[in-house]
C-alpha cells in the first residue's frame, strides 16, 4: 500500500498595487482633448493656406502635454515599491530608500539622500483641507452640545455629570476629518513604515524620462516654430 504523495501548497496569489489617480485632472484631460481635437480637425478640414498644417502642429504639441500632465500621473504602492508616474519622468522607489513622506504645498517622497519626487496624482488640495478642518470643527461642536444634554441629565436623575462620558454618549465620529489627498498619504505612510525594514524593499532608485511624451511635444514645437518663421 502507497502513502499517499505531499501536496504542495496552492500558489499564494500576488498582492497588486494599490493604484491613487487624481479623478478631476483625467475628467479635465479628457475635456481638454475633445475641445482640442474639435477645433484640431475643423481647422484641418475646413482651414486654407497653411492652417491645416499649422493645426496639425499645434495638436501635435498640445495633445503629449494635455496627456502628460492630466492622464498619465499616477502612483502605484506596492508591497515592495512605490512607483510615481509623473508628467516626463516615472520614478521606482523601493520602500526602503524612502526617508519620508511629505505633505505641505505639494506632496512629496523624500529619498535618504535628500532627492525629492513630486507626487503629481496626489495633489494638496487646500480648499479639501479647509473643508475637512470645518467639518470637523462642526462635528467637535455637536459632539460638546450631545456632551453636555446628556450631563444635564445625570445631574437632574442624581446619577453625577459623568453619564455622558460613561455611556458613551456624544462621540459623532471616529477620528478626525481628513482631505481625501491626506488620507491617502497616511495610508502611504503606513505601508512605507510596515514594508521599509523588509528585504524585498532594498534595491536602487530608478528613473526613466517619458520619451514617449517629450518626443512628440518637441516635434509639435519644432514644426509650429518652422511654420510661423516660414509664413
Amino acid at each position: 500500500m502507497t502513502s499517499p504523495e505531499p501536496q504542495s501548497p496552492a500558489p499564494q496569489p500576488e498582492s497588486k498595487d494599490r493604484v491613487y489617480r487624481s479623478a478631476p485632472a483625467i475628467a479635465g484631460g479628457v475635456l481638454l482633448l475633445a475641445l482640442t481635437a474639435w477645433l484640431g480637425i475643423d481647422a484641418v478640414i475646413s482651414g486654407e493656406g497653411r492652417t491645416p498644417w499649422l493645426a496639425l502642429a499645434l495638436m501635435l504639441l498640445i495633445v503629449p502635454l494635455v496627456v502628460a500632465f492630466t492622464l498619465r500621473p499616477a502612483v502605484y504602492a506596492g508591497d515592495d515599491r512605490l512607483r510615481i508616474r509623473n508628467p516626463f519622468r516615472a520614478v521606482t522607489l523601493p520602500w526602503g530608500r524612502i526617508a519620508s513622506l511629505k505633505s505641505a504645498y505639494s506632496n512629496e517622497a523624500v529619498t535618504e539622500s535628500g532627492t525629492k519626487y513630486q507626487l503629481w496624482a496626489v495633489p494638496v488640495s487646500l480648499r479639501a483641507r479647509k473643508k475637512a478642518a470645518r467639518r470637523e470643527m462642526r462635528a467637535s461642536a455637536q459632539a460638546r452640545r450631545a456632551m453636555g444634554r446628556d450631563e444635564g441629565r445625570g445631574s437632574a436623575l442624581g446619577m453625577g455629570v459623568g453619564l455622558g462620558a460613561a455611556s458613551g454618549h456624544g462621540q459623532v465620529s471616529d477620528g478626525p476629518a481628513r482631505a481625501e489627498t491626506d488620507r491617502i498619504m497616511d495610508e502611504l505612510r503606513g505601508l512605507h513604515e510596515a514594508r521599509r525594514e523588509a528585504e524585498t524593499a532594498q534595491g536602487e532608485v530608478t528613473v526613466r524620462w517619458a520619451y514617449e511624451v517629450v518626443a512628440p511635444a518637441v516635434a509639435g514645437a519644432v514644426l509650429v516654430v518652422v511654420l510661423l518663421l516660414v509664413g
